[in-house]
């Protein structure tokens, strides 16, 4: 979702012109070659990095534009704790051809099946949207027997990698060598993500920045939906959120508070390769370096911008920068429930008096869990934290405030049904599935 516009704050000062078009020129002498010249190396810089993440990560512009990724486990009713074959599936779906509503449809590792919207002008029309385009896939599914599970965690099947591309691939062997949790996050878990625009300007981008990581413990709790793996108990409301985390932290872990545009430019430098990928030779696995360091000439030459754009992707924090802010930290939910955590978040941070009650409401929260900002109590106890059980009900409360304000009438009583079910009782999906399990 391209949603951001304009420009945001220069990040560094004036530099020379060769060092900002981040090129290596050759002396005269080392050009000729008789009567031709060779053409300037062209290397990319840590300026170049920087100039990206503020004017590619961080584009600004006035706020209103919507989109989701909803991310599904696809299950036989008849016989939940068995896998579906990915060969089953992607020919019914893509049979059906683009969902009507234009969503990308897409696959995720373990075969969860990602539809992700087109942006849309505001909170109603991207809710009609994936509606739309929900609707449509059940109906592909449901005529060979398969229907769409909304789990954070997928609570009964073993790990299993279906897709034979080289990027997962690569994925598997990186994480392969920090434990199991990446295979895990890679082929069992989903979400709902929800992607907002950055911000008018530099100074509502960094409060947008700010709010939504106050936010996000609150998010992650409420809407916590993955106690069970394997039929049992983690002790995890979200064991989503905990595997995420801990798969590998330099690449997952919150990016740090303060200025946005440094903290998320030292985000990337600091994080390691995956992969160095080579259109003729094996791609170069978990090569041992950060993007810093193979910047600076370490091994392997140097990367082109296309690397660089390559390495964010495999950057996975909950809360990402791509010229929009995509919200990554919430799971999947039973299919009545995953329109709420979109009203929700879009009306903390669109609405203007919604999101100065977020900053109330969570200001407190925020100071008191430090610099870990609560993420990990939050997946470990979801709402059953007093302190962000307070802040998920004042949260709601200005969220369902501001939804007749922002013209998103329809999605009043879900709102209302979840608040009623689950947040005025400090319960969270999970709770109903732990219920289940002890039964």
């Amino acid at each position: 979702m391209n949603a951001g516009r304009g420009a945001g704050k220069a990040l560094i000062g004036q530099v020379s012109a060769a060092i900002l078009l981040g090129r290596e020129w050759h002396s005269p002498s080392a050009r000729v070659r008789g009567a031709a010249q060779e053409v300037a190396v062209a290397y990319l810089t840590e300026d170049d990095v920087l100039d990206h993440v503020r004017g590619v990560c961080f584009k600004t512009g006035p706020p209103g534009l919507v989109g989701i990724e909803s991310e599904w486990l696809v299950i036989d009713p008849e016989h939940p704790h068995v896998p579906v074959p990915l060969r089953t599936v992607a020919p019914v779906v893509d049979a059906g051809g683009p969902p009507p509503a234009g969503s990308a449809l897409t696959y995720e590792p373990g075969g969860q099946l990602e539809l992700s919207s087109l942006p849309q002008p505001g909170l109603a029309a991207a809710f009609r949207a994936m509606a739309t385009d929900l609707a449509d896939l059940d109906g592909r599914l449901a005529a060979v027997g398969l229907c769409l599970s909304g789990h954070g965690l997928d609570p009964h099947r073993s790990v299993e990698r279906q897709l034979a591309v080289p990027r997962y691939a690569a994925m598997e062997a990186y994480f392969d060598a920090r434990g199991r949790a990446g295979r895990l996050m890679m082929c069992s878990t989903a979400s709902v993500q929800i992607c907002l625009d950055i911000g008018l300007d530099a100074e509502d981008a960094r409060a947008r920045w700010r709010r939504v990581h106050q936010l996000g413990p609150v998010l992650v709790a409420a809407f916590a939906n993955s106690p069970l793996y394997r039929g049992r108990p983690t002790g995890w409301r979200s064991t989503r959120q905990a595997i995420w985390a801990s798969c590998d932290p330099a690449r997952t872990r919150p990016v740090r508070r303060g200025d946005p545009l440094s903290a998320w430019a030292e985000y990337v430098l600091d994080a390691p390769l995956m992969a160095i990928r080579r259109e003729d030779a094996p791609w170069i696995v978990d090569p041992g370096l950060r993007f810093g360091e193979w910047l600076a000439g370490k091994l392997h030459g140097h990367p082109t911008r296309d690397d660089l754009e390559y390495h964010l992707t495999t950057l996975f924090p909950p809360v990402r920068p791509r010229g929009w802010l995509e919200l990554r930290m919430v799971d999947a939910l039973p299919r009545h429930w995953w329109p709420v955590p979109v009203a929700v978040a879009t009306a903390l941070l669109d609405d203007p008096a919604a999101a100065r009650a977020a900053d109330d409401c969570t200001a407190a929260l925020a100071e008191a869990a430090g610099p870990e900002g609560g993420w990990r109590a939050a997946a470990r106890h979801g709402p059953a934290d007093p302190a962000i059980a307070e802040a998920a009900r004042c949260c709601f409360a200005a969220a369902r405030d501001a939804l007749p304000r922002m013209g998103a009438h329809e999605l009043i009583p879900v709102v209302d049904a979840y608040i009623e079910l689950y947040v005025e009782r400090g319960r969270c999906p999970a709770d109903d599935l732990i219920h289940e399990e002890r039964r």
